[in-house]
């Protein structure tokens, strides 16, 4: 029996997607951004914030394992309209969209491939961000081809950007290149490899991360590039490989980085439903949502 002064379980519960919606002055903010165009892969991620938000219905607000109950409100501002345009034409498009939101405390952006990033950097101010990706790639491609997915730290350095105010966790053994190591090293850029995530553990080394940009920064942008995970967990990205971080892992370091006051907007990209097996991949990126969430209820 269901006590009176509570509404029956029977059918349904409390959802996460029940915490989205229309709520101008709610702490955080959620951004479709489903850029697709350059990717040096071809897919889907465009589908991402679509397939995102139709998930969140079957998340819970309750964390069994802390105690937690999200009540945390989420401003969904919509998609940018980004079908059919270049990384280059949706600078000013997602650089705006996320602008608009930089008072609240959290403006979370969700493509999309990675050509996202640079403009949700710029949106912080290229003066005082200092920027964390996990990624399994420097994303250092060289520029003279013009924007993709695979360049927008090299075009942040371009624009800039001090290498020092830049640190990069996750980065995986052969898939990346010497130059693009020396590249980064030479800027100052702060490099740590998945073996090291592994062996000292992937929240331990953010935490060292986030705590050396907090020194140098006034805010900090965070990007989740998912295919830092391990493939056999998450096969919903075309870079992905075997001998990534694991899937626990990144959910530890999710609720990290929410929790850190300085991180005032994240995205997650290169999420390619397209490649879903199962319910794996909207289910993964919707539990990363939890606990972005989670570590913002702890600011």
């Amino acid at each position: 029996m269901t006590p009176m002064s509570q509404p029956s379980e029977a059918l349904g519960w409390r959802s996460v997607g029940d915490l989205v919606g229309q709520h101008p002055d709610a702490p955080v903010a959620l951004i479709g951004a489903p850029l697709n165009e350059r990717s040096l892969t071809p897919g889907r991620c465009d589908l991402g914030p679509k397939a995102l938000r139709a998930v969140l219905p079957r998340l819970s607000t309750y964390d069994v394992e802390t105690g937690l109950e999200l009540e945390i409100k989420v401003h969904d501002a919509g998609d940018v309209a980004l079908k059919a345009v270049s990384p280059f034409d949706a600078f000013a498009p997602v650089r705006d969209a996320v602008a608009a939101h930089a008072h609240r405390a959290l403006t979370i952006l969700v493509g999309g491939n990675n050509a996202i990033t640079r403009p949700g950097v710029h949106a912080l101010g290229l003066e005082r961000v200092g920027v964390l990706t996990l990624d399994a790639h420097f994303d250092l491609r060289d520029t003279d081809q013009g924007l993709t997915n695979g360049n927008p730290i090299q075009a942040l350095l371009d624009d800039g950007m001090d290498g020092r105010r830049i640190s990069q966790v996750g980065l995986a053994p052969f898939a990346n290149t010497r130059r693009a190591h020396e590249k980064a090293e030479a800027a100052g850029i702060s490099v740590r490899t998945a073996r090291e995530c592994r062996q000292r553990g992937l929240e331990s080394v953010v935490v060292e991360e986030l705590e050396r940009l907090s020194s140098l920064c006034e805010v900090i942008y965070v990007d989740f590039d998912i295919d830092v995970i391990d493939r056999s967990q998450w096969p919903a990205s075309p870079g992905a490989r075997p001998g990534g971080v694991s899937v626990h892992d990144f959910f530890d370091a999710a609720r990290a980085i929410g929790a850190c006051p300085k991180v005032r907007a994240v995205d997650l990209t290169e999420y390619d439903p397209s490649l879903e097996i199962g319910d794996l991949g909207s289910l993964t990126a919707g539990r990363w949502f939890c606990e972005i969430l989670s570590g913002v209820a702890a600011r």
